[in-house]
């Protein structure tokens, strides 16, 4: 099980946080970037099962900014409101919020970021803004909006080939922009949220597959 943390910003910012230890000595440092649905369970336990895997994770609470230890529920009202305060929250804000938790993670040994739903996008300017030693985006829908970034770090991106809000052209966008990149892109028969077992558009299998593939390339990038 892990613990509430504090974190401090660049810019003096206080936010909250959830860090969970692994049993023995740490391969590295993850930190764990929310959904729009906050520093939920689902995300608690995301940080756990990367914690199981021999890794430190801390995922900031990113909603802060607006609305301390907010946590939102996979339904209609949750979404709506996820939304709203993704986009009052500047992206250079939630870059600053990353930065913390990677100086919290000090002495964890190579620092990587991985993101879900708002948080892939968040993690794929991690990569571009910042300096882990990797970057994993899961169905992050505003990469393409940042598409001509140049990455910092190898990066990872996972996607379902059913996502309504992330088109098969936005993907190949992201893929001509980074060519020169390092860059590894899976696609799955899936929808969004794909990974989440709260939410209608778990799958199961494509979930197993995508996990084995991080941490290979978390393996591979932090050793």
């Amino acid at each position: 099980m892990g613990e509430t943390i504090k974190l401090t910003a660049s810019d003096g910012h206080t936010l909250g946080g959830y860090r969970a230890e692994p049993a023995g000595a740490a391969k590295g440092g993850l930190v764990i970037v929310q959904e729009i649905f906050g520093v939920n369970g689902h995300i608690r336990n995301v940080c756990d099962s990367y914690a199981a895997e021999g890794y430190v994770a801390v995922a900031p609470a990113l909603f802060d900014r607006i609305e301390p230890g907010l946590e939102l529920k996979y339904d209609e009202p949750g979404t709506a409101r996820g939304r709203q305060l993704r986009l009052e929250i500047a992206w250079d804000d939630a870059v600053k919020d990353i930065e913390a938790a990677m100086i919290n993670l000090s002495g964890s040994g190579k620092l990587g970021v991985v993101g879900y739903c708002y948080g892939g996008s968040v993690a794929w300017l991690s990569a571009t803004r910042l300096h882990p030693a990797a970057s994993v985006c899961y169905y992050g829908g505003q990469i393409v909006d940042f598409k001509d970034e140049k990455p910092n770090c190898p990066v990872q991106m996972h996607f379902g080939r059913t996502d309504p809000m992330i088109l098969p052209e936005h993907i190949e966008a992201v893929q001509e922009a980074q060519a020169a990149a390092e860059l590894e892109v899976h696609l799955y028969d899936a929808g969004h949220g794909f990974t989440c077992d709260e939410r209608g558009g778990f799958n199961a299998d494509s979930t197993e597959l995508a996990k084995g593939r991080t941490l290979a390339f978390l393996d591979r990038s932090l050793s």
